[in-house]
């Protein structure tokens, strides 16, 4: 217990200490960087608690994230750029969102439910390329960053790293907090055997469509500062492909473990960066390592860690 406390302060301290030495070393760039992977991470942890948790295979999770970024964008468009207004307003219309879609795909399952999400994830890609007034095909831009007050300013890129870390935290610590509890455990029993949690009483439909709501706010929130960090929204956020590669996080990271989609989208980012920079078929080198994870680490990543609870995958 103290070795693993001892090496989650050493972890935080290199998170503080990362964006002093990288601004001390004029490489902005890495801060960028690092953000970008958090904010990814909150993203893929969000799907990790519908997937890893919870069983259910979505591949409509970029249509949360997606919608996240554009609800930002368009607030902005609008003249609200508060991000007390907007951060809050791209998890509600991602959640309320993901509440609608899972409500009609949740009374399917298997394959079914796979291209149910996916069909929607598409139907709404298609209408934000519609919409002609923001951007249609070519994406919305951001006038600016969202302002927090209190003297914060979030166009500083290592001001905007903190802000992203502490969000990443926070929601990693409610995630444990949330699995932790009776809501985890009745929907890793879901996720186990879904016709004996029904016939013990347990309301199985509302607990996943929870969690699927839960999970679609998550993503909504890492949508919003995904567009304040490029300063644009395109419909792209949207494709099944997005999905995907959400999915490949967590995957690699490992499904179902509390720091699956923070190791994923660090592992991730990190591989396409490295090897985009030798060839342009970088992604023949991420199949490798994912194969190679699914093959030798079936918990991901994660499982590797010493003491790793990372749960068995679906």
């Amino acid at each position: 217990m103290r070795a693993n406390r001892l090496k989650l302060f050493a972890v935080l301290a290199l998170v503080l200490v990362f964006p002093l030495v990288a601004k001390a070393a004029d490489q902005l760039f890495y801060v960028g960087f690092a953000s970008r992977i958090m904010i990814y991470a909150l993203a893929a942890t969000s799907l990790n608690l519908i997937l890893g948790y919870a069983g259910m295979v979505s591949f409509g999770h970029a249509a949360f994230l997606g919608a996240g970024a554009y609800t930002v964008g368009i607030l902005m468009a609008q003249g609200v750029g508060s991000a007390w207004l907007a951060w809050p307003a791209a998890m509600a219309v991602s959640g309320l969102l993901a509440t609608a879609i899972g409500a009609m795909c949740l009374r399917t399952r298997g394959v079914y439910f796979i291209m149910i999400t996916l069909a929607f994830a598409q139907m709404l890609y298609f209408i934000v390329v519609s919409m002609g007034t923001y951007g249609g095909e070519d994406g919305l831009n951001l006038a600016a960053r969202s302002g927090v007050g209190f003297g914060i300013e979030l166009r500083d890129e290592v001001t905007f790293y903190y802000v992203v870390a502490l969000i990443l935290v926070g929601a990693l610590f409610l995630l444990q907090r949330l699995v932790g509890a009776r809501f985890g455990r009745v929907i890793e029993g879901i996720r186990e055997n879904e016709t004996r949690m029904e016939a013990i009483g347990f309301p199985t439909f509302r607990f996943k469509l929870a969690c699927f709501a839960i999970g679609g706010c998550g993503a909504g929130l890492a949508g919003a500062l995904l567009a304040n960090q490029n300063g644009f929204v395109s419909p792209s956020l949207m494709q099944w492909t997005q999905s995907g590669t959400l999915m490949i996080m967590v995957i690699l990271g490992g499904a179902g473990s509390l720091m699956g989609g923070v190791f994923g989208a660090a592992v991730y980012l990190i591989l396409e960066e490295v090897l985009s920079a030798y060839t342009i078929h970088w992604q023949f080198g991420l199949g490798a390592v994912l194969l190679a994870v699914v093959l030798f680490a079936k918990k991901g990543l994660a499982g590797l860690m010493p003491g790793s609870a990372a749960g068995p995958r679906g």
